[in-house]
């Protein structure tokens, strides 16, 4: 008889991290996601910080827009733009790719 192991999971997108979680993982202070949450340049589910939940794709998000701001003294508009042209890019480079170009 053969041993099997199952591994039980929960997609990123389904749980979600917490503010506070967020925070740790990107090594960002509570207030700064706070403040690009309500400008518009990261997206949280829930409709207040105690409830806000962010998936994978808002982990990446706040790495680049920080790391942007620091590296170039950019304001956060900025740097969102910079993140969603950055991300645009990516997306049409793998269609490309996908295309055989």
């Amino acid at each position: 008889m053969s041993e099997r192991t199952i591994v039980i999971g929960v997609l990123m997108e389904d749980a979600g991290l917490t503010l506070e979680q967020l925070c740790s993982v990107c090594a960002v202070d509570p207030q700064w996601v706070r403040d690009r949450v309500v400008q518009g340049h990261l997206q949280a589910s829930g409709t207040e910080p105690a409830q806000w939940r962010f998936g994978s794709r808002e982990i990446r998000r706040v790495r680049q827009i920080r790391q942007i701001e620091r590296a170039f003294d950019a304001d956060p508009e900025l740097a969102a733009l910079v993140a969603d042209l950055s991300d645009e890019l990516d997306q049409l480079r793998s269609r490309l790719r996908r295309l055989g170009n």
